[in-house]
C-alpha cells in the first residue's frame, strides 16, 4: 500500500511532505487493522470552503461499515474517512460570508475527517458556543442531527408518544434519549444490562435486556399489548419486521441504520445473503390498512441540502445553549489509534460517543 501513497503523494527528495497533516486511510476493506496512518500535503480551501486545524474527530458506525465496504455511498479505497469533526478555523477561502480565521467550530465531512486538519464547505461548518468544548462539538453533528431529523423533522414527535430506541447507548441512541426528554416522551431502549444504571440515570425511563430478552414480547408487556407510536431502528434486517409489529395505529418505523449487516468484524458473503433474504417489503395498501408508516432517514445523503441540516443545527445548539443535553463521551483516542477505535465501538464496549484526537 505504501507504493500507493507516493503516488498520490509524492515525497520532495529529502525533506519528505512539506507542511504535512496526518490523516488516517482506509487502505483497503477490512479489518481495523486496514487502517493507517500516513502523511499528506497541507490541504488549501477552495472557493466556498474554509480550512480546520481539527480538534476531535467522531467515529461512528457509518466509518465502520465502509471499512467493510459495505458503505454504497463511499469511495473506492484508499480513502480517508470521518463524518464530522471540531476544529478551528485557520484559513478561509473565497466567498465564504460567515466565517473567519480563530472561529471554533463544529462540522459535517464528507469524509476526510479522520484528519488534523480538513477543508470543509462553509455551509457544514457550524460556529461552537465559546462554552462548548471541542470533544462535545465533534459529537454532536452526526448523532444529534440524525436523531433530530428521525424523531423530530420526519417522525413528528409529539409530547407524551411511546419511543423504542434501540441500541440506545450507542451515540446516536443517547442522542435520541436527550432528544426525547427535551420534548417529554415515554422512552424504551435496548442495550446490555451492564449499561442499563448509567440509561436510568440519563433519564431512560424502561431499559431492556435484548441480549437475555425478547425486546418485542418486553415492550408489548410494559405498554399492555398497545405498542409505540414511534421506533427509532438503527439494526435493519429481520428487526424491521419486529419493529413494524410493535407499532400501535399511526405509528412510524424510522429505519435509522442497518448495523445487522455487520455482525462480526470481517465482511461476510453469508451475512450479507442473510441480512437481504430477511429484508420485508410492504406495499401502500398494506400501510394504508394499518395505518402505519415506514421512513427512510440516512443523513450522509443529504450534502446538497445544507439550508435544512443548518436549521436543524441552529435548534440543537440552541438547546445546548440552554443546558436542556451534553454529549456523553466515553472514550477518546489518538489518531494513530483509529484502529482501536474501531474495535472498541464494533465490540459495543462504548456508552456514548468514540472520538479521535490528533
Amino acid at each position: 500500500m505504501a507504493g500507493n501513497f507516493k503516488e498520490l503523494y509524492p515525497l520532495c527528495p529529502g525533506k519528505g511532505i512539506l507542511h504535512s497533516v496526518k490523516q488516517v486511510w482506509i487502505t483497503r476493506p477490512g479489518p481495523p487493522e486496514v487502517l493507517q496512518l500516513e502523511d499528506a500535503p497541507e490541504p488549501t480551501p477552495r472557493t466556498g470552503e474554509v480550512r480546520l486545524r481539527v480538534e476531535a474527530s467522531g467515529v461512528c458506525f457509518a466509518d465502520v461499515l465502509g471499512r467493510m465496504g459495505l458503505d454504497p455511498y463511499a469511495p473506492k479505497t484508499p480513502y480517508v474517512p470521518g463524518y464530522e469533526v471540531a476544529g478551528v478555523v485557520d484559513m478561509v477561502g473565497q466567498g465564504v460570508p460567515d466565517l473567519k480565521e480563530g472561529d471554533r467550530t463544529l462540522a459535517l465531512t464528507q469524509f476526510r475527517g479522520y484528519s488534523d486538519v480538513v477543508c470543509v464547505p462553509h455551509k457544514q461548518v457550524f460556529k461552537r458556543l465559546e462554552w462548548m468544548t471541542a470533544e462535545h462539538g465533534a459529537a454532536i453533528p452526526i448523532s444529534y442531527f440524525s436523531a433530530y431529523l428521525s424523531l423530530v423533522v420526519m417522525g413528528s414527535l409529539r409530547k407524551g408518544d411511546k419511543v423504542l430506541i434501540h441500541n440506545v447507548a450507542g451515540g446516536v441512541g443517547l442522542a435520541a434519549l436527550d432528544i426525547c426528554k427535551i420534548v417529554g416522551a415515554e422512552m424504551y431502549g435496548t442495550a446490555s444490562p451492564n449499561k442499563h444504571d448509567f440509561l436510568l440515570e440519563r433519564g431512560l425511563h424502561h431499559p431492556i435486556d435484548y441480549r437475555n430478552h425478547d425486546y418485542e414480547r418486553a415492550v408489548m408487556d410494559l405498554t399492555g399489548g398497545r405498542g409505540v407510536q414511534l421506533v427509532l431502528d438503527s439494526l435493519g434486517g429481520v428487526h424491521w419486521r419486529k419493529n413494524y409489529r410493535l407499532l400501535m395505529p399511526t405509528g412510524r418505523l424510522v429505519c435509522l441504520g442497518i448495523k445487522s449487516l455487520a455482525p462480526n468484524r470481517r465482511r461476510s458473503f453469508l451475512d450479507q445473503f442473510r441480512f437481504v433474504t430477511s429484508v420485508p417489503s410492504y406495499t401502500p395498501p398494506q400501510l394504508r390498512r394499518a395505518n402505519k408508516a415506514i421512513i427512510g432517514v440516512n443523513l450522509a445523503t443529504l450534502w446538497e441540502e445544507a439550508d435544512l441540516v443548518r436549521s436543524w443545527a441552529r435548534q440543537i445548539i440552541t438547546w445546548y445553549d440552554e443546558a436542556l443535553f451534553r454529549p456523553h463521551v466515553d472514550r477518546t483516542f489518538k489518531l494513530a489509534r483509529a484502529a482501536e477505535a474501531h474495535h472498541y465501538l464494533q465490540d459495543h464496549q462504548n456508552v456514548g460517543k468514540v472520538l479521535l484526537i490528533p
